[in-house]
């Protein structure tokens, strides 16, 4: 099935990943900020932090809590039109970048856009975040409309849950606290 976002590269160092969901702005913008549960979109990862306020920090961890996968602060929240963080992988030393969720009300969904600022040029972190952009995107869209991710992403997290005991120990979450 094709990708329903569109991929934009403006720059080396900045992309922006847009698509359309058929749901509700307060829909949409729940699936990417909640800290109750792992969020589908963001490859099954559970945000935890103290508050959502500008800097606070992040952390996306394993849905057993045992390892972060990445850690920012919010340097932006304005519900439920914009939030913006820092973002870094843990299991590599490159410089942070920066995510920006973009949500606009149209008549009969949202426009939500992801913008990847400040990418760390020729990383493996830039990497994963250009081929992840899309997938963020496809995930949020199928999950807001038809309840769940795809089959194929679906498959994606077996297979993270499967190979979390080959997770570097520099990830494990007692190294990334959030207070």
């Amino acid at each position: 099935m094709p990708s329903a976002t569109k991929v934009e590269h403006e720059s080396e160092t900045r992309a922006k990943f847009r698509v359309f969901i058929k749901g509700t702005i307060d829909a949409v913008w729940h699936e990417i900020t909640r800290t109750d549960s792992p969020i589908p979109a963001f490859f099954n990862s559970q945000m935890h932090t103290t508050t959502l306020a500008p800097g606070a920090k992040i952390a996306m961890r394993t849905p057993s809590g045992k390892y972060t996968g990445v850690v920012g602060e919010v340097l932006e929240f304005n519900p439920p039109t914009r939030f913006v963080h820092t973002f870094r992988f843990t299991n590599y030393d490159d410089p942070e970048c920066t995510m920006i969720f973009d949500l606009e009300e149209t008549n009969g969904g949202v426009n939500f856009t992801l913008t990847i600022a400040d990418l760390p040029v020729g990383t493996k972190s830039a990497k994963q975040m250009l081929q992840g952009g899309t997938l963020i995107c496809n995930t949020l869209k199928s999950v807001i409309e038809t309840g769940k991710p795809s089959r194929g992403t679906r498959t994606l997290f077996l297979l993270f849950k499967v190979m979390t005991p080959l997770t570097p120990k520099k990830c494990l979450s007692e190294n990334w606290p959030v207070t």
